[in-house]
């Protein structure tokens, strides 16, 4: 059953007042048993559609129910323009192109120019600049398991590189953080996982369709979490690094220190993600305190130049 043949149908619905099974059928080229299917489905998503036999009869949405155009303002209009759009961008597929023509088709003439103008006032871009070009078609295979329910085939690395070999049923696609994840139940660990797509290679969907199990959304804020684990140090920066900087703790941690520093009460927890972040900040960013961390910075960099004496 394809969701773009279901929208289009209700579009036409809340279009016309009645048309029947078979001129829907020549519209989009199925049979009149499949428009039937179509009909009980519409019905099941809770829009009520009822049919009239006889000469002049066919389907139609109860009166009450019918949308008119006008209930759409000028900044709603915008709005489903603009998050439409930038999901086009992001995810290639026939469901978004119909879906954008369609809420367009809802554009009165006479304010085209100003919410075409509205809608574009917001553009959103997690392409990369380098890196993985793959992502893109690997989005495509995920989004067609998903919609099929069908098994998918890949291999996953870990943070160090180690590959193992995987079944997964897909569940959901995540965008995190300008990172895409997807999460699924893995049948090498007999439960559910949150993958990496850029950690994914070789995907593969299979034939087989699984039965889709009852399952919770894997947690994706840990913001509490965070506040209870993360403590204060306190770096001295150079003013060129600022901005890379406020991606990690507000412009109030920030006190100046010279014409050209500042000194910031920057969140850190004692693991290798946060050392990793300090370092990236190269030799514009100095731990002042507390000694303890200030002494593994310099243990790790000591460790990092023998590398390079040898």
């Amino acid at each position: 059953m394809k969701v773009d043949r279901l929208v289009s149908i209700i579009m036409i619905l809340l279009d016309k007042e009645r048309i029947g099974a078979q001129e829907l059928a020549a519209m989009f080229e199925v049979s009149p048993r499949t428009i039937y299917r179509d009909m009980d489905a519409i019905n099941m998503a809770g829009i009520p559609v009822h049919s009239t036999s006889g000469v002049g009869g066919g389907f139609e949405i109860m009166e009450k129910y019918k949308i008119d155009r006008k209930v759409f303002s000028t900044t709603d209009l915008s709005a489903i323009l603009m998050g439409l759009s930038n999901l086009s961008n992001m995810m290639r597929g026939d469901e978004l192109v119909n879906a954008l023509a369609k809420v367009k088709s809802f554009i009165p003439a006479d304010k085209a120019q100003d919410i075409e103008l509205k809608a574009n006032q917001i553009y959103i871009d997690l392409s990369p600049w380098m890196g993985n070009r793959n992502l893109q078609s690997d989005l495509e295979v995920l989004k067609t398991a998903l919609q099929e329910s069908k098994l998918l085939t890949f291999e996953y690395a870990d943070r160090y590189g180690n590959k193992t070999a995987r079944t997964v049923e897909p569940y959901q696609l995540v965008l995190k953080n300008s990172h895409w994840y997807w999460q699924g139940y893995c049948h090498k660990r007999n439960d559910f996982r949150l993958f990496k797509l850029s950690r994914t290679s070789n995907l593969q969907i299979q034939k087989e369709i699984f039965t889709p199990r009852d399952y919770q959304k894997p947690q994706l804020d840990f913001t509490d979490m965070l506040a209870t684990m993360q403590t204060k140090i306190k770096i001295r920066i150079h003013q060129s690094i600022m901005d890379r900087v406020l991606d990690f703790c507000t412009y109030e941690h920030f006190s100046p220190d010279g014409e050209e520093h500042y000194l910031v009460r920057f969140p850190f927890i004692e693991n290798e993600y946060y050392y990793n972040i300090l370092f990236s900040f190269g030799d514009k960013c100095e731990c002042v305190e507390p000694l303890h961390i200030r002494t593994e910075m310099k243990r790790r960099l000591r460790d990092m130049a023998v590398l390079y004496e040898n």
